[in-house]
């Protein structure tokens, strides 16, 4: 009988880790391999700090190949799983398809941004999930800064210079404290303008920042907020998103260019191609993580409801400190499964929580204990130093000359608005191909295929970009459909005249490779896959296919995205210990 064959789905902080203890077990008595999108494990909660230019990006993804040795690693987002013929589908960086086989599968695909029903936000919104997501917005974040310090008009530039972060979690409350130390520094160097200081506000429908967490934490991060400038509004949310601005729930409108969405997360649609019993999109599993009725089926991290030994009834929650945990547990159990030690449930003991809310100051709960300013945010730092899997010197080292030498605020150009839509279910992955001319024509969200396009203005591109959001699934006329084989150079042209004509500067046009037959609505690129209904009180999962590859029909226009949208008032998200933001 030959080596049991492996195959863990996802290298994020449960997969990654599932396959370093696997490695570490098996002894090279098994053939390991992880199917993943990229070729580096993302620390994410260092993201903001790449963000605000403290990190540089590849301080938080660590090589997996250096990382794994004895395992596989095979590039490719997974489309479908059979597990009747115990087979994973994937669709390889390149659009070639391919197929991996299995004895034994862990699933560990993570999660990724929550949508919810507002109007505009999909158009006008950027979520912060992946490390192009925060190379967009540290580019999108500086040129605002430029561009309202060049700007003639207060309004327009206090505009520009209004960073508005929706969702006072881990990730939304870290974001806005490290945005506003970024721009108060880059504001140092510019022109200065009375009255148009950078303005970041917070909000959340909630009644207090860090809702997850011990009240005392929640107010010491509060405090470290409004005390560096930061507007936090409690109890309110965006009603609706437009190119102008934000209108909240309390009825005040807001004029921004910058609307960073930190509600949450959702798990990755590509379990719901499984067929198996889900919890709130989650695929359900045993104490052991095993898949009931498929003893060669695990499931771990984001994407698997793990029963919580310590709330019966109740399932552990989306956070990093879990995944980690499930992907080890999970990897034991894998071992177990093939005779190599005894299984073990999945219990755990709450080591705390920390917030880096940037300098000297953090919110930190090591084992229990309440901690603030300089002490927190050395606990802080030291936990991130000792939860990486490597890297570390080198972080260290751009936190020792970030306190020495101030920050850099240039423009990469790296990462453009269409490339990193909201509602992209591989936030791992920037988006190639589809160009920046969305449902709408073909401009950049921020535009940075030419700022301050609304109005034409500097004569740049339509809109300051915003339509070019719509880009995001793929959908866009201006360069075709980017599962379109056969079109035509007449369509190209044409449709390149119109995105010149709207002020863009169309993306080049890169034909992809035929969609792979039954490949899923998930990280699987050119894919398609099957479509789960909606639930009633979830939001649906759009076809990841359909927004990829697929046109929408005909352009709405310009004017479609200026119409009023009823708005549905504020959202309810009382799945807040259920679903996190990692």
């Amino acid at each position: 009988m030959g080596r049991p064959r492996i195959v863990i789905v996802g290298a994020g902080f449960a997969g990654f880790h599932a396959a370093r203890t696997l490695s570490r077990m098996s002894r090279n008595r098994a053939d390991i391999t992880v199917l993943n999108p990229t070729d580096y494990f993302l620390y994410v909660p260092l993201l903001p700090q790449v963000a605000a230019g403290v990190l540089e990006p590849r301080r938080v993804a660590v090589s997996l190949s250096a990382a794994l040795p004895g395992v596989r690693l095979v590039l490719g987002e997974a489309g479908r799983v059979d597990l009747d013929a115990r087979t994973v589908h994937f669709t390889g960086p390149e659009g070639d398809p391919g197929t991996l086989g299995y004895d034994r599968l862990v699933l560990a695909v993570g999660s990724v941004n929550k949508l919810l029903p507002v109007p505009g936000v999909a158009e006008h919104a950027h979520g912060f999930r992946g490390l192009p997501e925060a190379l967009y917005l540290r580019d999108h974040v500086t040129r605002q800064m430029e561009l309202a310090a060049a700007e003639d008009d207060p309004a327009l530039r206090a505009a520009r210079r209004t960073f508005v972060v929706v969702g006072a979690g881990y990730t939304g409350t870290e974001v806005a404290a490290h945005g506003k130390m970024y721009t108060d520094a880059q504001a140092h160097g510019l022109p200065p303008h009375h009255g148009t200081r950078p303005r970041w506000l917070l909000l959340d429908i909630a009644e207090r920042v860090l809702p997850e967490l011990d009240e005392r934490l929640s107010r010491t991060a509060d405090r470290a907020l409004r005390d560096r400038g930061v507007e936090v509004r409690m109890g309110t949310s965006v009603k609706e998103a437009t190119h102008e601005g934000v209108l909240l729930t309390d009825g005040g409108f807001v004029p921004t260019r910058t609307l960073v969405w930190c509600v949450g997360v959702r798990p990755d649609p590509l379990v719901e191609s499984t067929g198996q019993d889900l919890e709130r999109g989650r695929i359900v599993v045993d104490p052991y993580l095993q898949v009931p009725g498929r003893p060669e089926v695990f499931a771990c991290g984001d994407a698997a409801a793990v029963p919580d030994a310590h709330h019966p009834g109740s399932f552990t929650p989306m956070t990093a400190q879990h995944a980690w945990r499930h992907g080890r547990i999970a990897a034991i159990n894998v071992a177990a499964s093939l005779g190599a030690c005894a299984r073990r449930p999945y219990r755990h003991r709450d080591l705390g929580f920390v917030v880096d809310l940037g300098g000297a100051r953090a919110a930190a709960n090591p084992l229990g204990l309440p901690l603030s300013g300089l002490p927190a945010a050395a606990v802080t730092r030291g936990y991130h130093l000792a939860a990486m899997p490597g890297n570390r010197v080198r972080v260290a080292a751009d936190w020792l000359l970030g306190g020495a030498l101030p920050r850099q605020a240039v423009q990469l150009g790296l990462v453009r608005s269409w490339s990193v839509p909201l509602d992209t279910a591989s936030p791992e992955l920037a988006r190639v191909g589809g160009g920046p001319g969305g449902r709408s024509g073909g401009t950049c969200k921020d535009g940075e295929d030419g700022e301050d396009g609304k109005d034409g203005k500097d004569g740049k591109d339509g809109k300051d970009g915003k339509d070019s959001k719509g880009g995001k699934d793929g959908k866009d006329a201006a360069d075709g459909a980017e599962g379109a084989e056969g079109e035509s150079v007449t369509e190209i042209i044409d449709n390149t005249e119109k995105a010149q004509l709207a002020g863009a500067e169309p993306a080049p046009h890169t034909p992809a490779p035929a969609p792979e037959t039954g490949s899923r609505s998930g990280r699987s690129g050119p894919g398609t896959g099957a479509k789960r209904p909606p639930e009633t009180g979830r939001e649906s999962v759009p076809n990841r296919s359909a927004r990829r590859h697929s046109p929408r029909g005909p352009d709405p226009g310009p004017a479609a995205h200026h119409e009023h949208h009823p708005a549905p008032g504020p959202v309810k998200r009382a799945d807040i210990p259920a679903e996190g933001d990692s």
